[in-house]
């Protein structure tokens, strides 16, 4: 049985963001001082996370956002940051460098809603969730084999529980909705066999976890809203999720989110900070 953390980031706000204007792939802003704010605060927050990968799109605002995030940590500052170009924004197309107001114009002329509407040039909905089942059945199979690699490690040892891993100890313990999360437990299920940060966007991220939901039955927490789930995260937004599954069956993960879009880290950043929830 695999078991592993995944934390996903939103990335910290730009100039584009702040304005309401869609960046998408073709506009590649970094990010604003207010951005980098964010993105400490967020590294503050995850400090004491130990993570075994990081990944992040290879669009600059969240390369940005995943080193200031791992510069932060206490465990992993030289851990090597893979982009993968699957964790890019949702392509607009034509609507990309224009205000959202444009994007609402097109979608309302072609007599559709603004999320689900494709404007010339872009993804659709179903192929940005397609490219959002592709990287987590990549990290799927990632988490396989660090498992088989730490067994191998530790074949020798005559103990029946498992003695290696990675401790899944997280700054939002007290929300988790299992017992084995807690960081005050010692049982020895709170170790991982991978602990995976992933920096990514915005109407990417609600559509990886609308496929989580949608198609792997995700728990979710009793307190979330559907607004809250349908919702685009803040600039440094949180997620946090466990991931188990049978190694012969990958694609029947059993996924459960312990906390969506979390934004306390952001409470102490002034209130010009907290951005627009743009794309």
């Amino acid at each position: 049985m695999a078991h592993f953390g995944l934390t996903i980031v939103r990335h910290g706000e730009t100039r584009y963001n702040k304005d309401k204007i869609l960046q998408g792939q073709g506009v590649d802003e970094p990010l604003s001082d207010t951005g980098f704010r964010q993105a400490d605060a967020a590294g503050v927050f995850l400090s004491n996370v130990k993570f075994t990968h990081v990944f992040s799109s290879d669009l600059l605002r969240a390369k940005q956002t995943a080193a200031t995030i791992i510069g932060k940590n206490k465990f992993c500052k030289d851990l090597k940051i893979e982009y993968d170009a699957r964790l890019r924004e949702r392509k607009y197309g034509v609507a990309e460098g224009r205000p959202l107001t444009d994007l609402k114009a097109m979608a309302k002329a072609a007599g559709e809603q603004c999320p689900s509407f494709t404007p010339s040039g872009g993804e659709t909905l179903d192929e940005v969730r397609e490219r959002a089942r592709d990287f987590f059945e990549f990290l799927c199979q990632l988490a396989v084999e660090a498992g088989q690699k730490e067994q191998e490690m530790h074949s020798a040892a005559s103990s029946s529980l498992r003695t290696s891993g990675v401790q899944s100890i997280f700054p939002w313990t007290n929300h988790c909705s299992e017992p084995e999360l807690s960081s005050d437990s010692g049982d020895a299920s709170k170790l991982l066999d991978a602990n995976i940060l992933v920096v990514s966007h915005g109407a990417y991220m609600r559509n990886w976890i609308g496929y989580f939901v949608s198609d792997l039955k995700c728990t979710l927490p009793t307190t979330l809203t559907k607004s809250q789930l349908s919702s685009v995260s803040p600039n440094t937004g949180v997620s946090h999720f466990i991931v188990k599954f049978d190694n012969e069956n990958i694609l029947r993960p059993e996924v459960n989110c312990v906390c969506l879009n979390q934004d306390s880290h952001l409470v102490d950043v002034s209130a010009e900070c907290v951005a627009p929830k743009m794309f």
